[in-house]
């Protein structure tokens, strides 16, 4: 069997980063267009749909509940404002959740920040539509995730997420957080290969490649 060679490689990833989302249900789409008309009983269903979802992007960043929750009223309240601009034929779970993680990054990078240990239990809370991580790894595999993350910058966290946890491409991560396709791969790379050392000894290799999200 051939080998794709480092080139073939490079291009396949260059065409995942280029590719967009999916399109939105009927669903969501009704209720985006309602809500762009100014119903706020539309917008109430939506943040009801992606609540849980922003928050763990959130709170994988911050590693603060109560910072993760201002960020999270705080990325809706900029929904709201910008749906006027919101291109209604893409997905509004991968837009607000760049929001989010824009949010919490600037969060984690001011001054005001302050470093507190989250509870175990409740740090990665499986949530409903996120990727095939969360469905394989199970209860104490997810704590050990999180206590790894821990030792992640804000940044390493914020591109892990994202990509890994709203399966997010790099181009679209590149726009969220404002940096290079070249600077999302560079932390990506970094972050996986942290959290392999500190799995491995937990999960051993095959599971800790499969938990921090490695190209297999």
């Amino acid at each position: 069997m051939d080998v794709p060679s480092r080139a073939d490689a490079g291009r396949a990833l260059e065409a995942r980063a280029a590719a967009g989302p999916a399109a939105p249900d009927a669903a969501e789409a009704d209720l985006l267009a309602r809500a762009r008309d100014g119903n706020l009983f539309a917008f109430d269903e939506i943040v009801k749909r992606y609540q849980r979802r922003v928050y763990a992007t959130a709170v994988r960043i911050v590693r603060r509940h109560d910072v993760a929750d201002d960020v999270v009223q705080e990325a809706f309240l900029r929904a709201h404002q910008a749906l006027g601009r919101f291109d209604l034929s893409r997905p509004f779970g991968p837009w607000i959740c760049r929001i989010a993680a824009n949010l919490a990054v600037n969060h984690v990078r001011s001054p005001q920040a302050r470093e507190e240990e989250l509870p175990e239990a409740h740090a990665e809370t499986p949530v409903k539509g996120a990727s095939p991580l969360t469905r394989v790894l199970d209860t104490e595999a997810r704590a050990v995730l999180a206590r790894a993350l821990e030792d992640l910058s804000a940044e390493q966290r914020a591109v892990f997420a994202l990509r890994v946890f709203e399966d997010l491409s790099y181009k679209e991560i590149a726009e969220a957080l404002e940096i290079s396709i070249g600077t999302v791969m560079s932390r990506l790379s970094r972050a996986r290969e942290r959290l392999r050392v500190a799995l491995t000894p937990y999960l051993g290799a095959a599971m800790a490649r499969r938990a921090e999200g490695g190209e297999r």
